[in-house]
């Protein structure tokens, strides 16, 4: 038995929050190779991945790019959209098509400013995905750069 991941939408949100959710986005494809958003570009908007594979990465000076995640289906891509200054932190690429679903930021912050028992539930979903994030971050840049790794493999 799987358990699916508290960073995926389905575990994340109620059925009645994911309802309300997806009917504010819009489906939007991008090829293979295809930039999302790079690092310090203005965050005003967000995707759940419906198939494919999106890449996060962060900026190396004088390197490629270090791959921090991949996600896949269920999964959202961007978080700086609910944090000011409204940057993106990482960056993110399609590493294969991908189809998702896309949101408007400024208008579901509306919509969580309306209704504050949605706007806590998805505060409370972002939360969890930052601080999936922001151990996957750490593992994987100790990994690149630590004398001797991370001790543990993503």
């Amino acid at each position: 038995m799987t358990t699916q991941s508290p960073t995926r939408i389905a575990a994340a949100l109620s059925a009645e929050y994911r309802t309300r959710l997806m009917s504010m986005g819009r489906e939007v494809d991008f090829p293979d190779g295809t930039r999302l958003f790079s690092e310090g570009g203005r965050a005003d908007r967000f995707w759940i991945v419906r198939t494919g594979v999106v890449a996060l990465d962060v900026h190396v000076p004088g390197k490629k790019a270090a791959v921090i995640d991949n996600l896949g289906p269920g999964e959202l891509v961007g978080c700086s959209w609910m944090l000011a200054p409204h940057r993106w932190r990482l960056g993110a690429e399609a590493t294969t098509p991908v189809r998702t679903h896309e949101f408007d930021a400024a208008a579901v912050l509306a919509m969580m400013e309306a209704d504050p028992a949605f706007g806590a539930a998805i505060g409370r979903w972002v939360a969890q995905v930052l601080a999936h994030r922001l151990h996957a971050s750490r593992v994987r840049l100790l990994d690149l750069y630590g004398p001797y790794g991370s001790g543990t493999h993503l």
